[in-house]
């Protein structure tokens, strides 16, 4: 039995109650720089879009909301999406032994859970991400599922799309593309649609790879450099083990363990030295900590 499974569920008209959901703040999960679908509404909930479904969260004290779900899709979508099974207690509890800099990133970002996405969405919007800021790329992703995804359906007044698949995106022209205002990333875009059509690339299977081939895999793609390619190993292959160092992570790593310009494959290697296995939830941490606080700027 699953840890959710222990707790009290609600199912009731469309939504998933869970009373005394722990280590779950949707603030922390939807704005630490993993996910780009997830919007805040006027009264603090987050409403998103994955496996072509909608769905809203909200938190009221230890009572987490789940609206416009059944729950059979909450069952077998969203409880592996938010990787609620998973002991976030325990790995906090062992990173925050490492050291005082993760303990306090931790108790920052003490609600987040990495969540477990799509590979070929992910892929896309991390390749959107080089040299991107967080608006403007939720602004691409928006822009490429309104324009080329399918029709999901409205909810609270707005229409949703899901994602275009490769495919859809393989079709386009590189003009098309470029009206989602992703700029020179375009290209790679398309290269990367026409890539996984032409070699038959299931992306869902790279998840069977471990860490190594299934980065070397990634990084075959233009656009997909050691950064993005270790945010795809992380946000949708499940390699936690993996460090993205952005310019937020160098920022947070220099400004406490080196205290001058680092290499980022020197800082990703100190990570991975540091935090071992859950160094991908420290990456996470770290990112919204130094990022919320400006911390390194």
């Amino acid at each position: 039995m699953g840890a959710v499974n222990a707790l009290e569920i609600i199912d009731k008209n469309g939504k998933v109650i869970i009373r005394g959901l722990r280590d779950f703040e949707p603030k922390h999960i939807f704005e630490c720089g993993q996910c780009f679908r997830w919007n805040l509404e006027d009264d603090g909930s987050y409403t998103g879009v994955a496996y072509d479904r909608v769905l809203n969260v909200r938190k009221d004290g230890d009572t987490v909301i789940f609206d416009n779900v059944n729950i059979e899709d909450f069952n077998n979508i969203w409880v592996g999406y938010f990787d609620l099974n998973n002991d976030y207690g325990k790995i906090k509890h062992d990173l925050a032994g490492r050291d005082e800099v993760i303990k306090d990133a931790i108790n920052f970002g003490h609600g987040i859970r990495i969540l477990r996405q799509e590979p070929w969405e992910i892929l896309i919007s991390f390749i959107i991400s080089a040299n991107n800021a967080i608006p403007r790329i939720k602004k691409s992703v928006e822009r490429l599922s309104k324009n080329f995804g399918q029709y999901l359906g409205r909810y609270r007044g707005k229409d949703f799309y899901n994602f275009p698949n490769a495919e859809e995106i393989s079709r386009l022209s590189e003009e098309q593309i470029e009206s989602c205002s992703v700029g020179f990333r375009a290209k790679y875009i398309l290269g990367a649609a026409r890539k996984v059509i032409d070699e038959n690339i299931f992306l869902e299977q790279l998840r069977e790879l471990n860490s190594e081939d299934c980065y070397n895999t990634l990084i075959e793609f233009k656009g997909i450099g050691p950064k993005v390619a270790n945010c795809i190993l992380v946000f949708a292959m499940g390699k936690i083990e993996a460090c993205p160092v952005d310019i937020w992570i160098k920022r947070v790593m220099e400004h406490f363990y080196f205290h001058e310009d680092t290499p980022n494959k020197k800082i990703e290697q100190f990570a991975r030295q540091k935090f071992g296995q859950y160094t991908g939830y420290a990456q996470q941490y770290l990112f919204y900590y130094a990022r919320e606080l400006k911390i390194g700027k």
